[in-house]
């Protein structure tokens, strides 16, 4: 008995949509937007957070970076290295003691940006000077040739290892350029290696990249000192943690030994900075959460829009029907029945703009993806599916109670009077 009467209840919902498509269109349409919108926007802010976790992770595992504070306050493009570097090798080999055992490599870099030229061709890039430990903390491996040795670094010897972009902008036409010659400031330096294919983003190009050795870097094209101790400027110091649980132990020492190393009062504050992954990760992690939550929000205004445009229909339905609502009550239909009736039109619209809106959403989301070239991957979870058909058919009962309360505390006298 009980399911003839929610049987009879949709039968007259459908019938009642049927015999005002065009109104019941223009309802469902609402409906319809708000709960693609949900979903897409969930998704596309969920895809950026995988986009951006994805980032990191092929930077390399368990990496912390040291640099100097004045390179983090003020832009230090083009200055000269010993005026944005408080870090030394001496700090260096000092780092090494402290993190002996917990760390897989403590890596000296240089950076500069300039011209890498070979037979009238140019390519400005990123140079670093460097040591061999640099392409395995980045899991990076050569596409043709070999990284830097230990040899290179002893020797001084003026050999170069280049990403795939200035690879291919210095050697168009020549797939593999090993043994051949490239300049950088007039000094000649033999291609040993091509770097594998790293990718990019919006982040940059990780492949625009080549690496000379550091002592070569130190004494032939970037000869910065330490004004007090004499010894050799870096740009930065990169370290691979040999385990995650060992990053905190790792990041206390090399504060310790720098503020010891550099003389830094107690009071005073340090000239460098710290950096881990997981903390890159966490920062940017939070703030393509609060995106979501904002994209979630801007959709959830659209099924709120939705919803109030259910109860205007509604209110014109009860007002169009009130003879038949006085005719259903004069032969004995109970309030109850009344109320049920408009509920169930109500919720039929939400389910039916929910189903579709998730269809919607899920093309829509899929096509961003698209657009994007496959940098970002919408990802379209169970659970926002859920949430946002849940959350559209208790909207439809939300702005539908409201009507389908006041249809049923008509009185049946005054509405079979109603013209």
């Amino acid at each position: 008995m009980r399911a003839d009467f929610w049987m009879e209840n949709i039968r007259q919902a459908l019938d009642t949509l049927a015999s005002n498509r065009l109104r019941a269109a223009l309802t469902l349409l609402g409906i319809l937007i708000g709960v693609a919108a949900v979903i897409a926007m969930v998704a596309i802010g969920r895809g950026v957070q995988h986009y951006i976790n994805a980032q990191f992770a092929a930077i390399g595992t368990n990496l912390v970076f040291v640099i100097p504070r004045a390179a983090v306050e003020r832009n230090s493009a083009g200055a000269a290295l010993q005026d944005v570097s408080s870090l030394t090798m001496r700090d260096v080999r000092a780092i090494e003691q402290a993190v002996r055992g917990r760390a897989v490599a403590v890596v000296p870099i240089i950076q500069r940006f300039g011209p890498v030229e070979s037979e009238g061709r140019e390519a400005v890039t990123v140079i670093l000077g460097t040591t061999p430990g640099y392409a395995p903390a980045r899991n990076w491996r050569p596409l043709y040739g070999s990284f830097l040795e230990e040899s290179h670094i002893l020797n001084r010897s003026r050999v170069i290892v280049l990403g795939l972009t200035p690879a291919r902008r210095l050697f168009p036409d020549v797939p593999n350029p090993i043994g051949r010659t490239v300049r950088i400031n007039g000094i000649p330096f033999r291609v040993i290696g091509v770097m594998s294919d790293k990718g990019g983003s919006a982040f940059g190009d990780y492949n625009d990249l080549a690496f000379i050795p550091l002592t070569v870097a130190q004494e032939m094209l970037y000869d910065a000192r330490d004004p007090r101790t004499g010894e050799p400027l870096v740009t930065g110091i990169m370290l691979q943690v040999a385990r995650a649980e060992y990053t905190d132990g790792v990041v206390r020492a090399i504060t310790e030994t720098l503020r010891e190393q550099h003389r830094i009062r107690f009071q005073d504050e340090d000239d460098f900075s710290v950096l881990t992954q997981f903390e890159l990760v966490s920062t940017f992690g939070q703030i393509s959460s609060v995106l979501t939550v904002f994209l979630g929000a801007l959709g959830a205004i659209s099924l709120l829009v939705g919803g109030i445009g259910i109860m205007n229909i509604m209110l014109v339905s009860v007002t169009e029907r009130t003879r038949e609502i006085g005719l259903r009550k004069a032969v004995g239909a109970r309030r109850r029945d009344i109320m049920i009736q408009f509920l169930a039109e109500a919720t039929l619209i939400t389910l039916l703009g929910g189903g579709m809106g998730t269809a919607v959403g899920v093309a829509l989301a899929s096509l961003i993806g698209i657009l994007s070239r496959g940098e970002v991957q919408a990802v379209i979870g169970v659970d926002t599916v859920l949430l946002a058909v849940g959350v559209s058919t208790a909207v439809g009962i939300f702005f539908g109670l409201y009507p389908a309360w006041r249809a049923a505390r008509l009185d049946p006298i005054v509405a079979l009077r109603y013209e």
